[in-house]
């Protein structure tokens, strides 16, 4: 298969294919569920998300006090390799769930946990929120999906320089002071709405003063110390959050309508699905984006007499995704086809859309 140059940009060649092409805010296919029993499954509650959240703020707690007790020691890494992943990869987690609105059935809850994990994990909580909404929108469509984080051919030193969240962290920089001066980007414009602007402006000027406050902190005690409870967490601990956040859709095909074609479920052990907060049934959550966490594991029996089997292990998912990702760097039309169960026929494209590919 010849390589198919592609446009990831949302201002550019690939962006008006999607549109000529009916790709934009089109209809998906949906397994059919019966509504009481849908209804049930999108029921909001309190009561797990509370549960979770202190658990996760108990761990968090401990985690670096005992990073700050036995600072100066080796002592100190294991307890910050524990603080690191819970502040800067399972904010990844709590961000998207209470950016959702499911997280907790009371608003303020998950408004709350919002702007602290966006906080944890350095995403600028305005312009995520709209770039999320794009991406369950228009889901790995080449032109208008913000969040493709594998564009074909793959970029393989950004993401493991992203294991540090290296480049990542740079961007956000870059993205900080060009929000703070009053300005978005032309990819930014095309999904912040203008009245959230304002907002995006004075988040990133808030964020930029906490930084300062950290950097002379550091300064003022002369240890790095400060910055290894708040902000440098999320270099050193976010290695979690690629390893995740790959297995939802890398090497899988784009520009289809049907999120069993480019999303996985994958079973993960309890521990990092506490981690996740059971993103690891992503098709579920794709399709049925509104079901909360603790209710994917149920929607994921409901389902899954119509979807591909769903990966056994993350080290399975990942026997798949690596060779796929280092062949597509010299063939980037190659992709992953996902095998529906059989008798079920795959909804590749909108219907009555046709597809070109891109020169």
């Amino acid at each position: 298969m010849k390589p198919t140059p592609r446009d990831y940009s949302l201002v550019g060649r690939d962006s008006t294919l999607a549109e000529e092409n009916g790709l934009v805010a089109a209809e998906w296919y949906a397994v059919k569920i019966d509504r009481k029993e849908l209804k049930r499954l999108m029921r909001r509650s309190d009561g797990p998300a509370i549960r979770d959240t202190l658990i996760w703020f108990a761990a968090l707690l401990l985690s670096g006090a005992g990073g700050v007790y036995f600072w100066g020691t080796l002592w100190c890494v294991p307890f910050f390799l524990v603080y690191g992943v819970l502040y800067g990869s399972s904010s990844d987690s709590r961000w998207h769930e209470s950016g959702h609105g499911t997280a907790f059935k009371t608003r303020w809850m998950n408004v709350a946990l919002y702007y602290i994990a966006s906080f944890m994990i350095f995403r600028e909580p305005t312009i995520w929120m709209w770039s999320h909404t794009r991406h369950h929108t228009d889901t790995i469509i080449v032109g208008r999906d913000p969040e493709i984080a594998a564009p074909r051919p793959p970029d393989i030193k950004t993401l493991l320089l992203n294991l540090f969240a290296l480049v990542s962290t740079w961007k956000t920089i870059r993205s900080l002071l060009r929000h703070a001066g009053g300005s978005l980007s032309p990819d930014e414009e095309t999904f912040v709405p203008q009245n959230e602007r304002p907002k995006v402006y004075l988040i990133a000027r808030i964020y930029i003063a906490i930084i300062a406050l950290v950097v002379l902190a550091c300064i003022a005690t002369g240890s790095i110390l400060p910055a290894m409870l708040i902000g440098l967490p999320t270099i050193y601990g976010g290695f979690m959050t690629v390893f995740f956040g790959l297995t939802q859709h890398a090497g899988l095909a784009e520009d289809v309508l049907d999120h069993r074609l480019n999303s996985r479920t994958i079973y993960m052990n309890p521990i990092f699905r506490f981690l996740y907060l059971n993103m690891n049934y992503h098709i579920e959550h794709h399709m049925f984006p509104m079901v909360p966490y603790h209710a994917l594991p149920q929607l994921h029996e409901a389902i899954k007499h119509d979807c591909p089997p769903p990966y056994p292990s993350t080290a399975a998912a990942y026997r798949e995704i690596i060779p796929t990702l280092l062949k597509q760097v010299k063939d980037p039309g190659f992709y992953i086809h996902r095998k529906l169960p059989e008798g079920v026929d795959a909804v590749p494209h909108n219907p009555g859309a046709v597809f070109k590919p891109a020169q």
